[in-house]
């Protein structure tokens, strides 16, 4: 007997069906019919969604920062690597 392949949904459908179904224009087991789903995953992306609404909100400036900092401690790392490998270097010529 043949396994049953496990079907993705994108975030995209998910945030639609769980739009339709906030809306309250037709019932949950309604949406479910009609896209053919389980009215507990229909529920869990429904609390997914309440649970990260908030990070639709957030300033998109944390994200920038969190990257300046990311690139300035890349950049330290980069230098303190070029360091390293020219000491090697000039360590190796006097030694031979």
């Amino acid at each position: 007997m043949a396994k049953r392949k496990r079907r993705t949904f994108t975030p995209e459908f998910k945030a639609e069906v769980v739009l339709e179904a906030l809306r309250g224009e037709t019932s949950q087991a309604e949406l479910c019919r009609r896209h053919n789903l389980n009215e507990d995953q229909l529920s869990k992306w429904k609390q997914q969604a309440v649970e990260n609404i908030a990070t639709g909100f957030t300033s998109t400036d944390k994200h920038a920062n969190e990257a300046t900092e990311r690139i300035a401690q890349l950049e330290q790392l980069v230098g303190r690597l070029t360091l390293a490998l020219e000491i090697e270097k000039k360590a190796s010529t006097l030694l031979s």
